[in-house]
């Protein structure tokens, strides 16, 4: 349509134009003397439109040979960054469908644009890790320490990198670059504690995970495991005595005492270093908060010395526990031992009885039988501890 309209008035002027200069009697004279030139005034008309034209076209071949160069850097520059966008889109696709090689090789193109160099320094340095090249990784991000945009993204990746490398010295120097910037963010704790594991700082690793517990950024099963590596291993240190083991357990806050499985272990660690009223008051108060069997196991451990107060108490609580769960066999077989120390014969078979015929794998049935051997060793009945004794070693066997 718009073509139609041109060759209309196209046409239209044509026909004007025609007209006008078929009626158009007018001369033009150019006098110079001794010069004379007279012309048609139509054609003077036509001289000066292609004079103008001429001009015209004289006037912008000058100004595009001027402006040259300017379009010839203009369209390198256009070029460069068109190559340089390519390969940023091709590096990072390479590097989420995993070929690395690939992607390295176009984040060497992407960095030749300097808007892009950052960014694909960093796409390099992930593909080179991935490829187990490290000191092409190192390459590629020792080419951001001095981009102070891209800090924080730097040594993200350098945490994060060192951390896969199993570095984790490295990877917590980076950490505290990063927090020495005033960085705090919940991923770079989640890195920093992975770098905190590692290197088996466990005070470290318990201040994250409850920092990180309080932004609920951790799964509760993976709380709850690190919670447990750290503590067996605060609570397990062999070279710790009695006094440390008790400054140890001070600092375990109050919401973690009652866990079982932390109970469970500062009972043992306590129990080895002879303090078996701390432990006795840590495993009670554990049983209170969730039952559970192994903290049943570290309280029989806890036994008070016979005839005392405490070991009487201690009966009582079993009983009193028992009543609530008469098929539980580790609390029978605890409640029979403590019988037996305190030399309560009756009550000590009839509860050792009740743990092995409850009894749920080999090894409470080799502790009931082994309990009913030295029963029956003290009530001077050989045939029967003779018997429990091999009831005791197949057990062991089997």
């Amino acid at each position: 349509m718009r073509l139609f309209l041109w060759l209309l008035a196209l046409m239209a002027a044509a026909i004007g134009i025609a007209v006008t200069a078929r009626f158009n009697p007018g001369n033009v004279v150019l006098f110079y003397p001794p010069h004379r030139i007279d012309l048609s005034l139509n054609f003077f008309v036509v001289l000066q439109v292609l004079l103008f034209v001429l001009l015209y076209v004289l006037i912008r071949a000058f100004r595009a040979t001027v402006k040259m160069p300017g379009r010839v850097a203009s369209y390198r520059q256009r070029k460069r960054e068109r190559d340089g966008n390519k390969g940023l889109r091709e590096a990072l696709k390479a590097l989420f469908e995993g070929r690395f090689g690939h992607a390295e090789k176009a984040a060497l193109r992407a960095a030749e644009l300097p808007e892009n160099a950052g960014v694909a320094a960093l796409i390099g340095a992930r593909a080179a890790h991935r490829m187990r090249q490290t000191a092409r990784r190192d390459n590629w991000l020792a080419r951001l320490s001095d981009d102070p945009v891209l800090k924080t993204a730097r040594l993200m990746t350098m945490t994060e990198l060192l951390v896969d490398d199993h570095q984790p010295e490295a990877a917590l120097e980076a950490v505290r670059e990063l927090n020495a910037s005033g960085t705090r963010h919940i991923h770079a704790l989640q890195w920093s504690l992975k770098a905190q594991q590692q290197a088996k700082n466990w005070p470290e690793v318990l201040r994250l995970v409850r920092s990180l517990d309080k932004h609920r950024a951790l799964h509760p099963a993976l709380s709850s495991r690190l919670r447990e590596l750290a503590y067996d291993d605060l609570l397990s240190d062999a070279a710790h005595d009695a006094e440390s083991v008790r400054r140890v357990w001070a600092s375990v806050p109050a919401a973690d005492r009652i866990k079982p499985f932390v109970a469970c272990r500062a009972a043992t660690a306590l129990n080895a270093r002879g303090l078996h009223d701390e432990a006795r008051q840590v495993a009670e108060a554990a049983l209170a908060a969730d039952w559970d069997e192994r903290v049943v196991r570290a309280y029989r451990e806890a036994a008070a010395p016979a005839g005392t107060p405490a070991l009487l108490t201690q009966i009582e609580h079993c009983e009193g526990w028992l009543r609530e769960r008469p098929t539980d066999a580790e609390l029978a077989l605890t409640l029979g031992s403590l019988c037996l120390k305190q030399k309560l014969w009756g009550k000590a078979q009839r509860y050792l009885e009740q743990a092995l015929s409850d009894a749920s794998d080999s090894r409470m049935v080799r502790e009931s039988h082994l309990k009913l051997a030295q029963l029956h060793d003290a009530l001077q009945q050989p045939e029967e501890a003779a018997n429990h004794y091999r009831q005791c070693a197949l057990a062991t066997i089997l």
